[in-house]
């Protein structure tokens, strides 16, 4: 768990808001960040942490509000291939399984 993740989780638990924890759980290939690397969206849309930025993190904030939408948690694989990554400038060219958690 992300330390800093915490303190945010608890105080929207205690204002009775819902928020997803995405985790990546696997990475292949080229990536910005690695198994373990977490991020918070909350249910206004507002992202803390990170799990590497650009349209990789875009994507993966995108199911986070689905899940939070149909309150089930989820699997999601973003890819980020080598088309993708030139087309977007990133210098990565990867794969993330990402782990989405609705807390409530």
């Amino acid at each position: 768990m992300d330390e800093k993740l915490l303190p945010l989780i608890c105080r929207a638990k205690q204002d009775g808001d819902i928020a997803a924890l995405v985790t990546i759980i696997k990475t292949r290939g080229s990536t910005p960040r690695k198994a373990g690397s977490q991020m918070l969206v909350m249910s206004d849309g507002k992202i803390h942490g990170t799990i590497g930025g650009g349209c990789g993190e875009a994507e993966a904030r995108k199911w986070a509000l689905l899940a939070l939408d149909t309150e089930k948690a989820m699997l999601h694989t973003v890819a980020m291939d080598n088309d993708v990554a030139a087309r977007e400038g990133m210098a990565c060219g990867g794969e993330m399984d990402l782990f989405i958690q609705v807390l409530e």
